[in-house]
């Protein structure tokens, strides 16, 4: 499916500027700012008329549906300026003012950890977006306020527009959830038919840890000030990072073989590799026996083991994340010390980087000196890192960004642009104009990643790995809270598993009982579609539990699938679309056994350039052809035959030999176009 130019104007590598935080030495304080005409007195409906949005902002020169915004503290006892800025959009004229009104609302959270949601807003799926020269578009058809009244949230405090004490910073999870809460509470005095109207939370990311603890929170208090009846989670980091980031390596790699230009032999080392990691994790249906937790090997470039998997989460960083893309320079930098990579030695770049790239070859072939049956120290089981280490050093086009570091677009494969069109909020929400019409602080500047989420340990959560998930779902049955996994086929960074979804619904939903029963009794493989009648992915559902796979969508679904993420949020978040749902030994609207397969294929173009100058490469059918007959061979050899773990990967039958081996021909031959065409 190739992508739309719309869809690939919302670029997924951020580069923002982030304040110099880093350099101070103590952490910041903020507070809100009071603006006349606030009430006095505790918070209460005569507060809506302060929180609704009445000044002209800046750009905006289309109509929007009324809202509100400004913040509201955590009721946190001792810290009076910890509060969350939220913004909330009505669904119709006096829907989310009324107080007889008993519709549905929502929320959406971005992740990070550190990530304002204000990402989402204007960069996926809120009213408005922001384009690459700074002016205002109308988002209005796919926004998700045309569904329901919805609110957008920055937090943990501190995170945004979001304010917080020297010392308020939250400790952990626990004290994150805590503190949802006390806004909640507060937001339902201003709106108080809010308190009683079906809540659904919805976020993507790192709010797939954010969102069950919101929910334990729930769930632990005695008188909850809201209404959950759903929680939906895209592309989530709920588990290790090993759990939602390295295991499905091959799976990406078999979804987008352009990664490892088609190439075979790179792919069984990938094989072997997994497997030694122990990530080639058999899967039924129903469930026989709990999956064990991954023990991560680190590579010799981790300083901190698996520590720092969450902060390759935040949404502007990525792969500009300085922890995580200086242990990849330093392999890059290390490899390259002796070359010329200056553009006028373009031809010899090219010969330099083929005999790398056949030597690379050559040692995944009978791993002489590599890693020769064990995993190789270099990477370790840090799998993630070590394809996109081999995209950026031998595959066009990614290669074409290597003078400058390397670029990969982790949430987006099909996206090698380098640089991308520019993506910065900071410009409008930081204009005065802005920040008085939206009741925001004076007291800091908006940001869209915090490095200080959980105060001096920065962005590095320090809560305990969840164990409460299979508490969680039964405490979700009991009071019939439905819960939504769904994931965007093209995203590496928590990539689909199959048609699972991203590795974390693998443990999740494998490895959680819900309904009285471990994970799905049956392997995804209903079809549904977009309002058009187009393929969208793929839809499944048992006991109060969704699964939705998005094809042609990477990690920030709604803003590269926005039409289908749109259909998605009114049929299976908010409606009761029954497609995918198993009832005893049927499931409506069928299975079709193609879409059971463990890979769903990415898109055949992949598309570079910089800014909005963009092309696109497509590798020659033959190329593909090649490559498909290998991969059907060698996926239905590998679910029977365990890879060895001392010697070299071996072929098992000529077919698959000769497959690979055609394939390599047309492998180097493609190359050499590629070169000659530089």
């Amino acid at each position: 499916m190739i992508m739309t130019t719309t869809s690939r104007r919302f670029k997924t590598v951020l580069v923002l500027c982030i304040t110099g935080l880093t350099t101070s030495q103590s952490l910041p304080s903020s507070f809100p700012q009071i603006y006349s005409g606030a009430p006095s007195g505790d918070y209460s409906p005569e507060w809506q008329s302060y929180f609704e949005v009445t000044d002209p902002l800046p750009n905006v020169t289309f109509p929007l549906t009324r809202s509100f915004a400004g913040n509201l503290p955590v009721q946190r006892t001792g810290h009076p300026n910890d509060t969350l800025f939220f913004w909330a959009f009505e669904h119709q004229n006096g829907s989310l003012t009324s107080n007889s009104s008993s519709e549905p609302w929502g929320i959406w959270l971005n992740g990070g950890p550190g990530s304002s949601s204000m990402a989402g807003m204007f960069f996926e799926n809120g009213p408005m977006h922001i384009n690459g020269d700074y002016s205002m578009a109308a988002n209005t058809e796919f926004s998700w306020d045309t569904v329901a009244d919805y609110v957008w949230i920055d937090q943990p405090v501190g995170i945004g527009f979001s304010t917080a004490d020297e010392d308020g910073y939250v400790s952990g999870e626990d004290q994150m959830g805590t503190d949802f809460l006390g806004f909640l509470s507060n937001l339902v005095k201003v709106f108080p038919s809010l308190a009683t109207r079906p809540l659904h939370i919805t976020g993507e990311s790192y709010a797939g840890t954010y969102i069950p603890y919101i929910l334990k929170a729930y769930f632990e208090s005695p008188n909850p000030p809201v209404t959950i009846v759903k929680i939906a989670i895209g592309d989530g980091s709920v588990g290790s990072g090993p759990e939602f980031q390295d295991l499905p390596a091959v799976t990406v790699i078999e979804t987008y073989p352009q990664l490892i230009n088609y190439d075979p032999e790179v792919f069984k080392y990938f094989q072997e590799q997994s497997h030694l990691c122990g990530y080639d994790v058999n899967l039924t249906y129903p469930q026989n026996g709990t999956i064990p937790t991954l023990k991560y090997v680190p590579s010799i470039y981790d300083t901190d083991s698996a520590g720092s998997f969450s902060s390759r989460l935040q949404f502007s960083k990525n792969f500009k994340n300085r922890s995580f893309r200086s242990r990849l320079l330093s392999r890059f930098q290390e490899r390259s010390r002796a070359e010329d990579l200056r553009p006028f030695a373009k031809s010899t770049h090219f010969r330099k980087r083929e005999e790398r790239r056949q030597d690379w070859v050559r040692s995944k072939r009978d791993l002489t000196g590599r890693a020769n049956g064990t995993i190789d120290s270099r990477y370790g089981c840090d799998l993630l890192d070590e394809f996109i280490d081999y995209a950026i050093n031998f595959t066009f086009p990614w290669t074409l960004s290597q003078p400058d570091g390397g670029v990969f677009d982790v949430y987006n494969i099909p996206d090698a642009l380098d640089p991308e069109v520019p993506i910065d909020a900071s410009v409008f929400l930081n204009d005065n104009r802005t920040r008085t019409a939206i009741h925001a602080p004076t007291s800091k500047d908006w940001v869209l990643d915090f490095d200080f989420t959980f105060g001096a340990l920065e962005s590095n959560d320090p809560s305990k790995p969840m164990t409460f998930l299979t508490d969680l779902a039964t405490n979700s049955t009991a009071n019939g809270v439905g819960f939504v996994f769904f994931s965007g086929n093209d995203d590496s960074l928590i990539a689909h598993r199959g048609t699972e979804g991203s590795y974390h619904s693998v443990f999740l939903l494998t490895n959680t009982t819900f309904g009285g029963i471990q994970g799905f009794t049956r392997k995804p493989a209903t079809p549904w579609t977009d309002d058009t009648g187009d393929f969208a992915g793929i839809v499944h559902q048992e006991r109060n539990w969704t699964y939705v796979l998005f094809k042609g969508a990477g990690h920030l679904v709604a803003a590269t699938a926005p039409k289908a993420a749109k259909v998605f949020l009114q049929q299976f978040v908010f409606g009761t679309n029954t497609t995918g749902l198993v009832t005893g030994s049927t499931v409506t609207g069928g299975e079709d056994p193609t879409l059971a397969e463990d890979v769903m294929p990415g898109s055949d173009p992949i598309f570079y350039g910089s800014l909005s100058t963009e092309s696109s490469t497509i590798w020659p059918e033959a190329t593909r052809a090649a490559w498909t007959s290998f991969i059907q061979t060698e996926t239905a050899t590998v679910t029977t035959t365990p890879i060895p773990t001392s010697n070299a990967v071996s072929t098992n039958s000529g077919a698959v030999r000769c497959a690979a081996s055609c394939y390599y021909i047309l492998a180097v031959l493609t190359m050499f176009l590629y070169a000659f065409f530089l």
